[in-house]
This record gives structure tokens, sequence and C-alpha cells, in this order.
């Protein structure tokens, strides 16, 4: 046996010099131990090459057993292991602290940003409301810059229609929940982030506790009732609120944050617009790219924020026409009798 046993070592040791694959490897082996108990049943007891590779077929037929043992155990680890990973995220890399780091390196050159910034955006959590036109760069951008929890509440799926200015989904993910679609490409494009997908609508009986986890809270919802829910919200926690929004041609951005000394949504926008004046993109249309430029605006500013770094959009708003390439910085105010934050 113990001849074999050396036999199957160099055939191992010569197809690794070679670069053979391990699946040829395994196969050589294979052909070895056939080879083997072949004769030990063609030759007849006592046979000097019978005795030369162990002189029994019963050892042989154990030591085989214990290796399909072996192997069906391996498939099986395998296989729970892929049902415990949901489909289409990819496995947990090494935190190699080199590796983040030159990631990140043309953040932390900046003045502005440097390491201590860096290192805020990896202790930050933030929460983006909508994973649609708005919410997928935003996210996109978020998990490349290194934030390092990112949380999603979205309950709609991927549809045909979106995927024209949604730029973080694809056409194979239509029909998936818009959060878990987001959380597969901020995973690819970054598996240092921690990515929280919260598949539900937002409602005011979960909005509190769930607001409370974080620092910094993205609104790029399309529904009215939604926005004055975050604003509300975000104010009676003191959370700084990232706000934008898009319609045809033009969109508008600004952070609200009366605990900073900026109004809050409902100062700039006291009452819902009258029904027809705001089309939503399916009844007015959208430009593709319109929500990719809003979007990335939303974090620019979140990082400027978590950072501190530049003068954030508090008290201003950012308004852009892409039609004729114009924007504009108009000065927004508190209201003295405001309902949410007079």
């Amino acid at each position: 046996m113990a001849l074999v046993l050396v036999l199957a070592a160099a055939l191992w040791g010569v197809g690794a010099m070679t670069g053979a694959p391990t699946r040829a490897r395994l196969l050589m082996l294979a052909l070895l131990y056939i080879g083997v108990l072949a004769v030990q049943v063609a030759f007849p007891a006592g046979h000097p090459l019978r005795e030369a590779t162990g002189g029994s077929a019963g050892e042989w037929l154990v030591l085989g057993g214990l290796g399909v043992i072996a192997w069906f155990y391996s498939k099986a680890l395998t296989s729970l292991k892929k049902r415990a990973r949901p489909e289409g995220t990819p496995a947990a890399v090494k935190r190699d602290n080199s590796v983040e780091l030159e990631r990140n390196a043309r953040h932390i050159v900046l003045r502005e940003i440097g390491g201590p910034g860096q290192k805020r955006l990896k202790n930050a959590r933030v929460l983006v409301i909508g994973a649609g036109g708005l919410g997928s760069p935003a996210l996109q951008y978020l998990a490349a810059a290194g934030i390092g929890t990112i949380g999603v509440i979205d309950d709609d799926v991927v549809e045909n229609s979106n995927l024209q200015r949604q730029v973080i989904h694809t056409d194979d993910r239509i029909g998936m929940p818009k959060v878990f679609s987001a959380e597969v490409a901020m995973r690819a494009q970054n598996p240092f982030v921690t990515v929280r997908p919260y598949h539900r609508r937002l409602t005011s009986d979960i909005a509190n506790d769930l607001f409370a986890d974080y620092d910094l809270i993205l609104d790029g919802t399309d529904d009215t009732d939604t926005r004055y829910l975050v604003n509300e919200t975000a104010v009676a926690l003191k959370l700084p609120l990232v706000s934008a929004a898009i319609s045809q041609w033009e969109g508008q951005i600004s952070i609200f944050d009366p605990s900073r000394g900026a109004p809050c949504y409902a100062c700039v926008f006291p009452e819902p617009a009258a029904p027809g004046l705001a089309p939503s993109c399916a009844e007015g249309g959208v430009l593709g790219p319109l929500p990719g430029v809003l979007g990335a605006m939303m974090a620019v500013e979140a990082i400027k924020l978590i950072a501190d770094a530049g003068e954030p959009l508090i008290g201003r708003m950012l308004i852009y026409d892409a039609l004729y390439a114009e924007t504009r910085i108009i000065a927004a105010r508190r209201r003295p009798d405001c309902r949410v934050c007079g």
C-alpha cells in the first residue's frame, strides 16, 4: 500500500508542477485507484504485484468509501453556503486594510477629506428613501465612496420602464424588489460596505425607529405624502435631510436641517402642489440622465456633510434646468409659523 501512496503523491506533485488543474489531478488519482482495484481482483492471492499494492481489495474499498463520503460532504457544504448567500451577491471578501486604502486613495489625497474624513465616511450610517431614479445614482456613489452602512427602503420592484434612468438596476433583475437589486449592485461595487435593504413602504409607525439607526437621510421619493413624513421624522430626530426632486427637464436639491438653522421641507413647501401642477415621471416624462445628475449631487452633499467639507446646500436650494443648461441657487429660509419646525 505504501508504494501506491508514494505513486499517488508523485502524480499529484507532478501535476502541480506542470500547472494541471485540480480536476485533472483528481482524475489521475481516480485512474490509479481503479488500476489498483483491478490488480487486486485479477491476480490470485499471494501474487507479488497484488502484495505490492496492498495484498487485499478490502482495504482499498474502505479507503474508497471514505473518499466518496468526503466528496459528498464537500458538495453538501458548498450547496449550503450557496443557499445561505442571496443569489447574485458576491462572496465575502477578505477585509484587507491595504485594499480599502488603495480604493479610497483619491479621497484621502483631497485636502478637504483626507484620512480623517474618509474614516468618518466609513463610520457613517446613511439611509436612502427610494431606490428609483434619484436613489439609484445616490446609492451607487455612496457605496463607491466607502460609506460604512447604507440603508435603503422601497416597496417597489424593478420594471422595464425603470431602466431608462434607474441605472442601478439591470434587465435581468426585472421583477426583483428594488432594494435587493440595489443591494446586489452596491455589494458588487464595494464589498466593504454594509447594506441594509428594507423591502416595504415607509409608514409613520416604523419611521422613527428606522431613522434612529442612521446619521443622515437622503430622500429621493416621488410621493408627496412620503416626503412630508420623511421631513417630519428627520426634524423630530434632528437629522439632516438631503432632499431632491425631478420633473421632465428640471431638478432641485437642498439640505433641510432646522437644527443647523436651515428650514425644513415644510418651510419651503408648506402645502402639496395642486393636482396636475407637478406631474409624475409617468405622466409628464423625464429625461433619462436628469436623475443621475441630481442623484449624484445628493451623494456629493451627503459626503460633504459627513466629512465636514466645503459649504453644503444648507439654507440654499440649487435648481438645475437641463434643457437650457442653466443652474441657479436661491435662498431658503425658515418660517416662524411652520407646522413642523416653527
